[in-house]
């Protein structure tokens, strides 16, 4: 029976890896790479193989959520990594993917590493506690506009709570949601402004925990139209602040002079 290492890269490069994480992937006998639920910085997993002294296999999405490949290498290795960009849990797909392996007889370890979940707030000076629900932005389709990221903004908001927004991506594409399109879709699917009036304060985060992470803060007309440059970015949507939070955001105003 192998075990499966639960390999967390962070929010940069390679570089955020700690010691003991690559001792773990040196170690391994095959080491897999997921990059469905976010992506890493170009070049990335290339460096980090000639560290390692191995090949790191790419999974896309129908092969990492059919367990086989994983599944495979178990069977037939003592010791097999999966690399996901953050933090390995942060998405229920690996959590079925360990209880995957431990149906087969197998065991896991996890080593964790940064996630936005968290980070988003730490950028912008938010406390972690104030936060709410997370929810999506999905790419528009045909038929298909949710109202329930707006709903659950709403939700969090009269609860006096923060609302951490991620954005769809689909890198086997090339496609990236930016935040000032998914800003565009909740103001279209709330056009009543219950919840995404004129004037109500937004943050935006871009490519955080990276050598050119930046941030914005200003009502939402505004950065609804702002180019925030490369993906991958997230919004935050602030309930009332505490006064420690408001002056932290000062730093990001839009207007600020």
């Amino acid at each position: 029976m192998g075990e499966l290492a639960f390999v967390g890269l962070g929010l940069g490069d390679e570089r955020g890896l700690s010691p003991r994480q690559m001792d773990v992937l040196r170690a391994a006998d095959r080491v897999f790479a997921e990059e469905y639920t976010a992506v890493a910085p170009p070049g990335t997993l290339e460096r980090l193989a000639k560290e390692i002294g191995r090949p790191v296999e790419l999974l896309d999405r129908p092969l990492l959520e059919s367990e086989r490949p994983l599944l495979e290498a178990l069977a037939a290795h003592s010791r097999v990594s999966l690399l996901v960009v953050g933090d390995p849990f942060a998405a229920t797909t690996h959590v079925a993917l360990r209880l995957a392996a431990e149906a087969h007889g197998h065991t896991w370890t996890y080593y964790p590493n940064a996630s936005i979940l968290t980070a988003a707030a730490s950028f912008l000076g938010l406390m972690h506690y104030r936060f709410g629900r997370t929810v999506s932005v999905p790419f528009p389709s045909p038929g298909f506009a949710p109202r329930s990221p707006v709903e659950q903004v709403g939700a969090n908001r009269s609860s006096g709570l923060h609302t951490l927004v991620l954005l769809d991506l689909r890198p086997e594409e090339g496609r990236f949601l930016r935040a000032s399109e998914a800003l565009r879709i909740l103001r279209e699917r709330d056009p009543e402004g219950v919840v995404f009036a004129d004037g109500l304060p937004v943050a935006v985060v871009a490519r955080v925990g990276r050598d050119d992470a930046a941030g914005w803060f200003g009502p939402v007309e505004r950065l609804a139209e702002l180019d925030f440059g490369e993906p991958l970015q997230a919004i935050v949507v602030p309930a009332d602040l505490h006064f420690e939070e408001a002056a932290a955001l000062e730093r990001f105003r839009i207007d600020r002079r």
